[in-house]
């Protein structure tokens, strides 16, 4: 009777160890295996696509720093002396072109306002002056051709006194126009100077405004500061919605770059996020203490995340190694460090929204592009773009067992 009971208690340990075992090696078939629901995959961006070849043209790196584009930059200032009566803006306020900046009141602008308004009144005044002056000498020049009834030299004279009028109009004419240029090149528009004399009120405030949109990045001038045209710059105002790029290229490494050759910047400040863009510029000569030449790199900025200062690496694509070798390659997105080893995540055949780990050996990324020496194969899908989300889930599903 023991026996049979020790014979029927081997039978339930074997029958368990069994079923343990394939619980276990099913278990450990699915450990490297991650389910999302077809809604997160469309979130968080997973993007498959099958593995290929490519050429990976050779590149090298350079450290930069962000500038500004100094050709959409802006130094305000003023075009009349005066006191500096309104500051309408400040540093890091973005603007509008034609946007108002600083009110200027201006004794200057005063006087040249009212210089203007005497030379268009005696303008108006000699209008009428010549008109009778002619109508004299008209009269006077008809007597003498009909019957000689009036002396030559009254007629000869009232010749004068007609030329002497015209002259006057042409001087006050000439003192008209040199008056508005006047107002002009002390900043007013034509639009302005219509409108005062419309008005007929002498007004010495003038207003700087942006000529181009940007941010306010400086300002020169305090609140009741005595201003004038010597002073550089009263506000300095930038567009950043592109910035520029300044590397700084070994003069061994010049023969390898051109304009128009594809950069990828990275800015540690941003997470390394590689950023790309086009050599635009390559200055012609070295700098004799760092032999090397600064490279300038166009980006955009429409967000403003990068700011000028910022440190930055340039990856610079290499040109003089042609199309370069087709090798399978996959993008730095695509690859994941999982323990000590590098991976990636392909499809689960069967099982949809199912993605699984594969450990791959990789080479040196080039151009955004990581070689695959061995673990895939040329057309196998794989997640190439949102597969940090999937070691992330991986990584919870692990700490939980």
């Amino acid at each position: 009777m023991n026996q049979s009971i020790l014979k029927f208690q081997l039978v339930v340990a074997a029958v368990a160890c069994l079923n343990l075992c394939r619980f276990t090696l099913a278990a450990d078939a699915h450990s490297d295996e991650v389910k999302l629901t077809a809604e997160a995959i469309q979130r968080n961006g997973i993007i498959v696509e099958p593995a290929k070849k490519q050429p990976l043209v050779p590149t090298f790196i350079a450290p930069a720093r962000l500038a500004f584009n100094t050709e959409a930059m802006a130094h305000v200032g003023t075009p009349v002396k005066g006191r500096a009566t309104e500051l309408l803006v400040r540093i890091g306020d973005q603007v509008k072109k034609g946007e108002a900046l600083i009110v200027v009141a201006s004794p200057e602008l005063g006087q040249a306002q009212n210089d203007y308004l005497q030379k268009k009144t005696a303008l108006e005044v000699s209008i009428p002056q010549v008109k009778i002056a002619k109508e004299a000498y008209d009269r006077a020049k008809k007597l003498m051709d009909e019957n000689q009834g009036i002396a030559i030299s009254e007629v000869q004279k009232r010749e004068a006194d007609y030329q002497t009028a015209q002259g006057n109009q042409k001087s006050a004419q000439s003192g008209v126009i040199a008056g508005e240029n006047n107002l002009h090149l002390l900043g007013m528009e034509q639009t302005a100077v219509d409108a005062f004399l419309k008005s007929g009120e002498i007004d010495p405030k003038y207003t700087v405004r942006a000529p181009i949109a940007g941010r306010v990045i400086q300002r020169e001038v305090t609140l009741g500061e005595l201003v004038s045209p010597d002073k550089e710059a009263l506000l300095v105002l930038a567009d950043l919605n592109r910035v520029w790029v300044l590397a700084d290229v070994p003069e061994s490494k010049l023969k390898e770059i051109a304009k128009g050759a594809v950069a990828r910047v990275t800015v540690p400040a941003l997470r390394d996020e590689a950023i790309e863009g086009k050599v635009s510029h390559i200055a012609p000569a070295l700098d004799a203490s760092t032999r090397t030449a600064r490279v300038r790199i166009e980006l955009p900025n429409a967000e403003g995340q990068l700011l000028p200062g910022m440190f930055a690496q340039v990856e610079m694509t290499s040109t003089q190694n042609g199309k370069g070798e087709a090798v399978l390659a996959v993008p730095e997105d695509a690859i994941q460090t999982i323990g000590d080893g590098s991976a990636v995540f392909v499809p689960v055949a069967n099982e949809p929204n199912t993605f699984a780990k594969r450990a791959v050996t990789i080479g040196k990324p080039v151009g955004g592009m990581v070689p695959i020496l061995s673990g895939l194969k040329e057309g196998e899908s794989l997640v190439t773009h949102g597969s940090f989300i999937l070691k992330a889930d991986l990584g919870k599903s692990e700490a939980k067992e």
